[in-house]
């Protein structure tokens, strides 16, 4: 196993991201979309925060009742991402280790994590998941 492996090598760099004056319609379109289940958020490349598909979940009610889903759409109407999001999220740097990513994701309450340039710490680079984690750890075997 490779004791330095950079996170870069494992993450995704091509982000699907939400610009912070979008609108949670738009968002919520992104995660359905791509299958995914978290996005950074920015303002213009700088990352401000990350919504998740649990995030947008917890305003809807198409999940508890059949046919709400025009009831979702206002509620996401009367809010905005900067209400929604989590704001300055923990990031990693795209140097930091496979392992201390893998730390970090074990000990505390996150399924991914924002990876910003070495660089420019304010600069969105990538996204790795516990997914990320768990394929790098098999390859390993």
């Amino acid at each position: 196993m490779k004791k330095r492996e950079p996170v870069s090598s494992i993450m995704t760099k091509n982000v699907v991201a939400v610009q912070l004056e979008d609108t949670l319609i738009n968002a919520n379109n992104l995660i359905r979309k791509h299958h995914i289940r978290h996005l950074p958020v920015v303002h213009g490349q700088q990352l401000v925060g990350m919504l998740s598909k649990s995030d947008l979940n917890r305003l809807t009610f198409s999940g508890l009742f059949a046919g709400e889903g025009e009831t979702d759409e206002a509620v996401f109407d009367m809010l905005n991402i900067s209400q929604v999001m989590s704001h300055k999220p923990r990031a990693i740097k795209e140097s930091d280790t496979i392992k201390h990513v893998a730390e970090i994701l074990s000990t505390e309450e996150f399924h991914a994590l924002p990876v910003v340039a070495d660089d420019d710490e304010s600069k969105l680079a990538g996204i790795v998941t516990t997914t990320d984690v768990i394929r790098y750890m098999l390859e390993q075997y």
